[in-house]
């Protein structure tokens, strides 16, 4: 059987919860909750527990176990020997538990929780305190409350009204409770399942609250496919929405479209790929950013501090032109069958864009390109961030006509974009200078330079845009790696 020993208000625990609900289905699964009755009846109600839970009075079974955090998950054999033990989350443990229970995998890679979450101290290690517990917070129930009605009398504008209360400054569709249920027709599921919980303010993401939005943005019913798994990709805590909706920056999560979605939903992938040519991109994104507004509560007059804002909040949504990409498209490269339709997300500054009408050979273009790399988040700051690099087609066919793989380019551009070191002399005050000695030092055309990036993984390529004018783009990151911001693509 396996022993789950969990805390009442440790998110952690809450997170492992629905797994060990699918385990309990087919194997032995027993709850040993460190908190009093009234905590962890509500607990187990939120969370509609599939296994039984007991109380450890005094705690004294924590301390036979020696715990140190919470969850902490022991595999005993009959004879009550432990077999495997692990603390905290872990989707690779969770399936490796399921297989010694003989049950199906229970994680999956793409259902919107991170790989791996670390988890609380244990009860009986805590500093002692006075008082009760707290209540039992609400961030691992499986379903929602049903959306509130709004009334608006006869005499206010409906659209005037939501303009204030659910806009960003634009006019939206008010979400009538006919419109709602029309969308809701694009999701055969029930409407109060929680989709996550967006941050910052972990409002409750509802299939109905999503459909509501969705209603505001303009979408039609069938885009639901589409945003139920976006909803889910945003709320990935590898891309760290919280801190993108807080910081000072100009980041707003750019949505990259791949596979037979485009063509079904009509996704623009052509010429003017950034602007308002079609109205799967500009809907499905306007959804996504009214999501994060409304549901998770980032308002640009409060919690979002954005100094400069980014033209994407509106709305920041592309598809990748594969037919126009000599090389394998996007979401190949992330380790998705061509066939397989996805989504991608970037937090990412707007657009910088790169002329070159006449360089005839890669190292040309990729040159100029490499210019704009090298001013990425800003000039003398290396290593911290990532870039994308939105290739027009023409200048894709430049690069592959010579014999160029997609991977020679990229790593064209990570040899070769960098920053003189001349560009320091004078400026030891100025943003990255006081990093210089983490800096890697390289020759670029017999220049001493420090390289900008880490890798050349924190640079990727992909192709859009017309098939007419040699103009690509370049889009920089907020900051970069496990403590900043990591690219994240979901299956659609």
């Amino acid at each position: 059987m396996l022993l789950v020993f969990f805390e009442t208000d440790c998110p952690t625990c809450r997170l492992a919860v629905p797994y060990l609900n699918k385990l309990a289905r087919g194997a032995r699964v027993i709850g040993i909750s460190q908190d009093d009755d009234a905590a962890t009846k509500q607990f187990t109600e939120q969370l509609a527990t599939a296994f039984p839970v007991q109380r450890d009075p005094g705690l004294a079974l924590s301390r036979r176990f020696d715990l140190k955090f919470v969850p902490s998950l022991f595999l005993l054999d009959h004879d009550g020997r432990v077999l495997l033990s692990n603390f905290g989350f872990d989707k690779s443990v969770l399936n490796q538990i399921a297989d010694q229970l003989r049950c199906a995998p229970v994680a999956d890679e793409f259902d919107g929780a991170p790989q791996s979450k670390p988890g609380c101290m244990s009860r009986h290690l805590e500093p002692k305190a006075d008082g009760e517990f707290g209540p039992a917070l609400g961030i691992g129930s499986t379903r929602g409350l049903l959306a509130s009605v709004v009334e608006v009398s006869d005499g206010e504008d409906a659209f005037e009204y939501c303009f204030r209360a659910f806009g960003d400054a634009l006019p939206v569709i008010p979400p009538t409770p006919e419109r709602v249920a029309r969308m809701l027709g694009g999701a055969a599921v029930d409407r109060t399942e929680v989709i996550a919980r967006v941050p910052p303010c972990y409002g409750e993401a509802t299939i109905e609250k999503i459909a509501a939005n969705a209603v505001m943005a303009g979408c039609v019913p069938e885009m639901m496919r589409v945003l139920l798994p976006l909803v889910r990709a945003v709320c990935d805590e590898r891309l760290n929405i919280h801190g993108v909706q807080a910081t000072t920056h100009f980041a707003a999560p750019l949505v990259i479209i791949n596979g037979p979605i485009r063509k079904e939903l009509g996704f623009a992938c052509r010429q003017n790929v950034f602007s308002n040519v079609a109205r799967a991109n500009s809907t499905l994104g306007r959804a996504l950013q009214l999501i994060l507004l409304n549901i998770g509560g980032a308002r640009p007059e409060g919690i979002d501090m954005s100094t400069l804002g980014n033209p994407g909040k509106f709305s920041y949504c592309i598809a990748e032109n594969e037919e126009a990409n000599p090389w394998e498209p996007f979401h190949v490269e992330r380790g998705f069958p061509a066939e397989q339709s996805t989504m991608t997300l970037f937090a990412a500054e707007a657009p910088h864009g790169v002329s070159e009408h006449t360089a005839r050979t890669p190292k040309q273009v990729l040159q100029s390109i490499s210019y704009a790399l090298a001013t990425v988040w800003t000039y003398r700051a290396c290593l911290g961030s990532e870039a994308v690099v939105v290739l027009s087609p023409e200048h894709a066919r430049t690069i592959h006509r010579a014999g160029w793989s997609k991977r020679q380019a990229l790593e064209f551009l990570f040899e070769n974009t960098g920053v003189p070191v001349r560009a320091y002399e004078d400026a030891p005050d100025a943003e990255g200078s006081q990093l210089v000695s983490k800096y890697k030092e390289i020759l670029i055309r017999g220049e001493r330079c420090y390289q900008k990036f880490r890798a050349p993984e924190s640079i990727r390529i992909l192709v859009a845009g017309g098939t007419a004018g040699k103009f690509s783009a370049v889009i920089g990151s907020w900051a970069a790696g496990p403590r900043g911001s990591e690219m994240v693509t979901y299956p659609i």
